[in-house]
């Protein structure tokens, strides 16, 4: 029941072990995009092309630190930036297609990398079911935050 159960303790639990699996998500392999890279290039996929001050505001950092990592990301062909073509004055930053590909690849890799992770973890078929219906939960409570 409900009442039983100590909901601070339920909070404090799931902050410790959803805190431990976003960081070791998040760890990139060597080559990989960053997050600051996945973030950009995921701002630049929908709704599309964006001013890197648009990106920066919409992420919450400083316009120096999107242009950096928008400069590393153009140095390696997967952002281009073109005129505004509203406003020529305005430079505006789009995903190449190499850079969507980048981005649905390291999309691709977490996924495999989490699958190889419950397999390799020796989760028994009742486990993984019960992770299975704890995921729309986790969804419902990440958007109550």
């Amino acid at each position: 029941m409900v009442e039983d159960l100590d909901v601070q303790m339920v909070a404090s639990r799931l902050q410790a072990s959803i805190g431990l699996f976003v960081r070791r998500l998040r760890q990139p392999a060597p080559g990989e995009l960053t997050l600051p890279e996945v973030s950009a290039l995921t701002r630049l996929e929908q709704p599309g092309p964006a001013t890197a001050s648009a990106l920066a505001r919409a992420e919450q950092i400083t316009p120096q630190a999107m242009g950096v990592t928008l400069a590393g990301l153009e140095e390696r062909g997967l952002v281009e930036r073109r005129r505004d073509p509203g406003d020529g004055r305005r430079v505006v930053m789009s995903a190449t297609q190499a850079g969507l590909r980048a981005l649905h690849d390291r999309r691709t890799a977490r996924a495999e990398h989490l699958e190889k992770a419950l397999t390799a973890g020796g989760f028994t078929a009742a486990e993984l079911e019960t992770l299975m219906a704890a995921a729309p939960l986790i969804e419902r409570l990440s958007q109550s935050l």
